[in-house]
C-alpha cells in the first residue's frame, strides 16, 4: 500500500510539473473560442493565414514597395518609421509599405515549426499574392530586423534592398569571438541573462520561465525601464501611446506562439551565420543598411559593430546617443528613406 501511495504521489508531482512547463494551445483567430478576424489575410501554401496591413501610397501607384517586419511584442500596426515619414516624402518618393503580423502575433496563425527560413518564404508568398513584382524592399525593426537576415539568406533574388533598424543580434552566432559575446552577455540584467540561457539551451522551459513568479523573467517582455537610456526614456512614452490602441491584439492568441517563440528562434541555434552571407547586390543594383544607436539597452553596440565589420557591403549608420526606439524620433523616417532611396548623407544628432 505504501509503495502504491508513493508511486501515485510521484505521478501527481510529474503531472503538476508537466502542466507547469507545457503551454496551453493557442487561441487561433476565427476558431469558435478564438479572437475575431478583422484584418485582410493571405492563405499560405501550408494552409496557415498571414495577416497584413497596407500603408502609404496606393500599391498600383507606388515607385518603391516595402514589406515591413515588426519587432518583439508588436503587431502589423507598429510600423517603425511610418509615423516619422512626412506625407510629402511618402508621396514624392512613391512609398508603399505592407506590414505583417508575424506568425503567432495579432491575427496571423501560429507556426510551431517557424524558423528564419519559413518566415522568409511566408513573406515571399505574401509579395506574390499582392503582386509586388519580381523584387521588393524589406524593412525590419528589432526582432524584425533580425528576421531580415533570413530573407537575405533564402530569397536574396527577390529583394531590391533591405533596411535593418537596430536588428537584434544572437549571442550564439558562430562568427562572434567568444570574449566579445561573453563581455556583452554579462552586461545585461541578470534576469535577461537567464531568459536567454533558457531560450537557447532549454527551450522546452521557456513558457514556464516566462510565466513563473518566483524569479524575474525577461525585462523586455515586462516593459522594464531598467534597460532604457536617455533617448529611449523620452521616446518610449511616444511609442506606448501609439501602441496602446493595439496592445490587446499583440498576444491575443497566447504568449507562447508569439513572444516566447520569438525568444527561442531569435536566440536559438541558427542553421546559418549572418556574418557569412555574401553580398546580395554585387553589381550595386541594391543595398543593405543597418541603423543602430550607441545607447541601445536592447542590442549590444559592440556586437553590432562587429557584424558591420564582418560585412563590408553593409552600409552601417551609428547614431551617438541613439536608443532602441530611435525610429520614433521626429523626422527620422524622412532621413532614413532619403538616405536609403536617394543616397543622401545620413546625419542625425540625438543629443
Amino acid at each position: 500500500m505504501i509503495r502504491k501511495m508513493i508511486a501515485l504521489f510521484g505521478i501527481v508531482i510529474l503531472a503538476l510539473i508537466y502542466r507547469a512547463i507545457m503551454p496551453p494551445p493557442p487561441k487561433m483567430c476565427g476558431s469558435p473560442k478564438g479572437p475575431q478576424i478583422t484584418a485582410p489575410r493571405v492563405k499560405l501554401s501550408d494552409g496557415r493565414y498571414l495577416a497584413y496591413k497596407e500603408n502609404g501610397v496606393p500599391r498600383d501607384l507606388a515607385k518603391h514597395k516595402f514589406v515591413f517586419i515588426h519587432g518583439f511584442d508588436c503587431v502589423r500596426h507598429d510600423v517603425a518609421l511610418l509615423t516619422t515619414i512626412s506625407p510629402e516624402v511618402m508621396q514624392s518618393l512613391g512609398i508603399y509599405i505592407v506590414s505583417i503580423d508575424r506568425p503567432g502575433y495579432g491575427e496571423s496563425d501560429p507556426h510551431p515549426k517557424r524558423t528564419p527560413k519559413t518566415l522568409a518564404l511566408d513573406i515571399e508568398e505574401l509579395a506574390d499574392y499582392l503582386e509586388l513584382g519580381s523584387k521588393f524592399y524589406v524593412i525590419g525593426f528589432s526582432m524584425g530586423g533580425q528576421a531580415v537576415w533570413g530573407l537575405l539568406k533564402y530569397i536574396p533574388h527577390r529583394l531590391a534592398g533591405a533596411i535593418l533598424l537596430t536588428p537584434v543580434t544572437n549571442y550564439w552566432w558562430g562568427s562572434f569571438p567568444a570574449n566579445l559575446t561573453k563581455e556583452s552577455y554579462y552586461e545585461q540584467l541578470v534576469q535577461d541573462q537567464w531568459t536567454l540561457r533558457i531560450s537557447h539551451y532549454l527551450p522546452w522551459l521557456t513558457y514556464w520561465w516566462n510565466t513563473q513568479t518566483w524569479f524575474p523573467a525577461s525585462s523586455v517582455a515586462q516593459c522594464s525601464e531598467d534597460i532604457l537610456f536617455e533617448q529611449d526614456r523620452v521616446l518610449m512614452p511616444v511609442f506606448d501611446s501609439y501602441q496602446s490602441k493595439y496592445r490587446d491584439l499583440v498576444r491575443q492568441q497566447g504568449e507562447y506562439e508569439s513572444i516566447h517563440r520569438d525568444l527561442m528562434i531569435g536566440f536559438g541555434t541558427w542553421e546559418f551565420d549572418p556574418m557569412e552571407l555574401e553580398n546580395p547586390f554585387p553589381n550595386g543594383e541594391g543595398s543593405v543598411h543597418i541603423w543602430q544607436g550607441d545607447e541601445d539597452g536592447h542590442v549590444p553596440i559592440k556586437l553590432q559593430r562587429f557584424v558591420a565589420q564582418k560585412l563590408p557591403w553593409v552600409h552601417y549608420h551609428e547614431m551617438k546617443g541613439g536608443g532602441h526606439m530611435f525610429p520614433w524620433a521626429e523626422g527620422m523616417g524622412d532621413k532614413v528613406m532619403k538616405t536609403f532611396l536617394l543616397g543622401e548623407p545620413f546625419y542625425y544628432k540625438c543629443k
